[in-house]
This record gives structure tokens, sequence and C-alpha cells, in this order.
């Protein structure tokens, strides 16, 4: 085995554990550090892979922004994981495993549709690739993504000054 292996299964690893930590914890903050860490061990796959900006992006974005306002919100509504509450939708748990096998078919499809890219791996993660998808091919989708997260911005400002009223 190789060194580069070895590092992969790493942190393939923490992803894989961070992932399974963040199912099931049952206190949302330890549950958002969990995730944290899976972000992490994903953005080092990206970067071993060529994928430098995306590496980096992840870090930032979602280890950084995303996440910091997750646990700003869950310290902010105050939730205890000590409270029980009785299962309610026992009937959700059944629709786990073919919710499950068709997210696994979907992962497949995406998988075998990106490996079928013909893009030169040394470009792949690169700025000037990045940049030109998002501005060309995935522009509607970015803006979209960004009137959404305005959106959620309002809410949490709205809900934040009503509780305060």
């Amino acid at each position: 085995m190789t060194f580069q292996q070895l590092l992969f299964i790493g942190f393939a690893s923490l992803v894989l554990g961070g992932a399974v930590s963040v199912v099931i914890l049952r206190n949302p903050l330890y549950g958002a550090f969990a995730l944290i860490t899976s972000f992490v061990g994903l953005s080092a796959l990206y970067v071993m892979m060529g994928a430098q900006f995306i590496g980096a992006a992840q870090i930032v974005v979602y280890a950084g922004a995303i996440m910091m306002l997750f646990v700003f919100v869950i310290m902010l509504l105050n939730v205890r994981a000590d409270e029980e509450r009785p299962p309610r939708h026992r009937f959700l748990t059944w629709l786990a495993v073919p919710f499950g096998l068709l997210f696994s078919v979907q992962v497949w499809l995406a998988v075998s549709d990106v490996t079928a890219d013909r893009t030169p791996s040394g470009e792949a993660g690169t700025v000037e690739r990045v940049g030109k998808n998002l501005m060309t091919r995935y522009l509607l989708p970015f803006e979209l993504t960004s009137v959404l997260i305005l959106l959620a911005v309002v809410g949490a400002l709205h809900l934040a000054k009503r509780e305060k009223e």
C-alpha cells in the first residue's frame, strides 16, 4: 500500500465516522461538531484528488460559515437532548430502506456520470473551471441558492425578533 492510499483510507474513515456520529449522537451540538469533522475529511479528499479550490471552499463555506450558523441556531434555540419524546412516526422507519436504496442508486448514477466526464484530472477543480461552470452551466441553481440563503437569514432574523418581543 502506498502512502496516498493510506491517507485516502484515513480521510475516508474520518468522513464516514463523522457522518455516522451525526446520525447516532443525541446532542445536537455534538452532532454539529461531528458534521464539521466530516466536512474537514471531505475537504482533505478533495485536495487529494487535485481539486484544491473545492477543498478550500469546503472548509471556508461549509465547515466555517454554514456550520457556525448551525451552532448559533442550536445555541439560540437552546435545544436539550435530555428531553425524551415518544416516537410518533414509527411508520417512517419502514420508509428508510426504500429511500436508502433509491439514494444509493442516485449516488451510483452521479458517480458514473462524473467518471464519464472527459475533463483532464489536472483541471477539474481549478478556479477557472469552477468559475466557468458556475457562471455558465450552473448559473440558475447558483442564483436560486443565493435567494434561498437570503430567505433563510430573513426567516432567522424574524424568528429571533419575535422571540425577543
